[in-house]
């Protein structure tokens, strides 16, 4: 009898980052995430355009969609509501028991509705819920394509879970067992984006930016506040309910505490000033995730004895926090994966339902992957739409004709092959600058991205040499770790060294982008450095460019001097 294909859609989808990912046998056909073709940062939104693509690239309709993996469990968010009755133990919970325990009912009994309204769309699929750390621990330990390893992942919430340690086995049929887990109210992620939004930025967007004003600050101020309000335990950690009142999953609810702005600082207002007292706080707050993240991490060693981790969650985009795991030596190796948030679940759950089907057929395409999403090589450009841009078609010397407009100074958006899975550009759809033209990052930051000029550029670099440049000891493919930097990248490539003395570096190998690799090479021919400026083909608030139209708009609307479209130069 022929072999019938086992299709399974993998969704994130109703809550933020929609996502979409395809299995067909085990088999990884694509990934991408909706608001690289919807324009819409963080949608919510199901991920329409996301679903068509994959499954107009796989040749299928949505009939023939077999099982659909949905990347949260309605059934566990209920077990928390009898759990919140705890609260009323404390007078200074008391207040949130009732509130807490109709909030977790209600989000699972939505979350039953949202698989239902799933079910109708592809009517012969069963749909799996995953358990959402389970679907990241699969979506970091696939992509590692390690045949065994720690998992750590750390996020603001899952069903319950908020941090859990598991141990990866089997490159081809991967799959995680949870050896501890941290529920909510214990949670990293809740506090970063409660102080994020204290300070002044979008919660569950702008984290990256209190990140980078941290090294601008004296953490001395409020290093006590965080030890108090986050303390460490045995086996991970605990908020002061006093500090950081517990989540209630209903808006107005502050996720801060009166005594926590009496002892820091009023809310800032986005547009306001921003003061010391605002970096400081930053500051604080990154010096105390940085802590949590390595006691996690040595806590993750000591109970998987395995020399690997591979991190994932929300909280694996702290790039510093990664980075202090590296340098502490605790494991031989650190993996994050290019997606590690709630966008990155879609393949995660789609592999978790492959393998808990018990198929004989391994899963491929996932590990050590990045450019998951569509390509528009062959697609013909009209350009009347931006009346004052204009193209001509490059010959086979594109890389040099690259590298020598960016030698000469010129910053350039790119636009190549598919679209990168994950938050960040890795030279599919980013924006090349020289490091060592004086005032880029000013210029980039004033002029191109529209964005706080405190904000760092981060590096790519030959992987070859990386060791000359960084410390990081080894490699960073997805721009995912923060590297302390050498004598010669302070002397040569300043403009990508931040307060803090370190890069966001992404190494390049040839295997992994051929066209980079070339650019990086003949750039490093013209100035004897092989290190690129490389930030995302977007402006400030505008997801990364997807499609053709988003990169026109992207250039016709910002400083950008020139784009490199599928070897076409458009230039205003």
């Amino acid at each position: 009898m022929d072999h019938v294909p086992s299709v399974i859609l993998g969704l994130c989808s109703y809550t933020h980052d929609s996502a979409a990912a395809l299995l067909v046998d085990g088999e990884l056909i694509g990934f991408v995430e909706e608001e690289r073709l919807s324009q819409q940062k963080h949608t919510r939104e199901y991920p329409r355009h996301a679903v068509e693509w994959l499954l107009r690239e796989a040749g299928l309709t949505a009939g023939d969609v077999d099982a659909v993996a949905y990347n949260f469990q309605p059934a566990r968010y209920l077990v928390e509501s009898p759990a919140a009755l705890r609260l009323a133990l404390s007078t200074t919970t008391r207040d949130r028991t009732l509130p807490r325990a109709r909030g977790f009912a209600k989000v699972a009994l939505r979350t039953q509705r949202r698989l239902r309204t799933l079910g109708q769309q592809f009517p012969a699929a069963r749909v799996s819920p995953v358990l959402h750390h389970r679907a990241h621990q699969l979506a970091a330990f696939a992509a590692s394509g390690w045949n065994d390893s720690a998992v750590l992942v750390v996020d603001s919430l899952g069903e319950r879970q908020t941090t859990t340690i598991a141990s990866g086995h089997d490159a081809l049929r991967p799959h995680t067992r949870t050896l501890e887990a941290i529920n909510d109210p214990a949670s990293l992620g809740y506090v970063y984006g409660a102080v994020t939004q204290h300070l002044g930025w979008r919660r569950g967007d702008e984290e990256g930016t209190v990140m980078a004003l941290a090294a601008l600050g004296d953490p001395k101020r409020f290093r006590h506040l965080f030890a108090r309000a986050v303390r460490t335990t045995p086996n991970g950690f605990a908020l002061d309910p006093a500090y950081f009142p517990p989540r209630v999953l209903t808006s107005g609810y502050p996720r801060l505490s009166r005594r926590f702005i009496d002892e820091t600082c009023p809310e800032r207002h986005p547009s306001g000033p921003l003061l010391d007292v605002h970096r400081d706080l930053a500051a604080a707050l990154q010096e105390r995730t940085e802590q949590v993240m390595l006691h996690l991490a040595r806590r993750a060693r000591v109970i998987t004895g395995s020399r690997r981790l591979c991190v994932g969650g929300g909280v694996a985009t702290n790039c510093v926090s990664i980075g202090r795991i590296i340098e502490a030596g605790i494991f031989d190796e650190v993996f994050v994966p290019p997606a590690p948030g709630d966008a990155g679940t879609a393949i995660g759950a789609a592999v978790t339902v492959h393998t808990d089907s018990h198929s004989r057929r391994p899963v491929s395409g996932v590990a050590r992957a990045c450019y998951l999403g569509p390509s528009f090589q062959d697609q013909a450009l009209d350009l009347r739409q931006w009346p004052g841009l204009q193209q001509k078609t490059l010959g086979i010397k594109t890389a040099e004709f690259l590298a020598d407009q960016l030698a000469h100074g010129m910053i350039v958006g790119l636009f190549q092959g598919r679209v990168e899975a994950g938050p960040r550009a890795l030279g599919n759809r980013s924006i090349l600058a020289s490091p060592l033209e004086p005032g880029v990052v000013e210029r980039l930051n004033a002029t191109v991205k529209f964005r706080e000029p405190f904000r760092p550029f981060a590096p790519m670099v030959l992987a070859e040499h990386a060791a000359k440049f960084f410390t990081l000891g080894q490699e960073a493919p997805y721009m995912s770790m923060a590297s302390g930097v050498t004598d010669k990248a302070r002397e040569h490539v300043s403009a990508i060294v931040h307060a803090n003395g370190t890069s966001r570096l992404q190494t390049v190998t040839q295997s992994q982008n051929p066209f980079m690799h070339e650019v990086l090479s003949a750039f490093a021919r013209r100035t004897g450095v092989p290190v690129l400026i490389n930030t995302s083909l977007n402006v400030k608030g505008k997801p990364i460019c997807g499609t053709p139209a988003m990169a026109l708009d992207c250039l016709a609307s910002s400083g950008l001097d020139a784009l490199l479209l599928e070897g076409r130069w458009i230039t205003k």
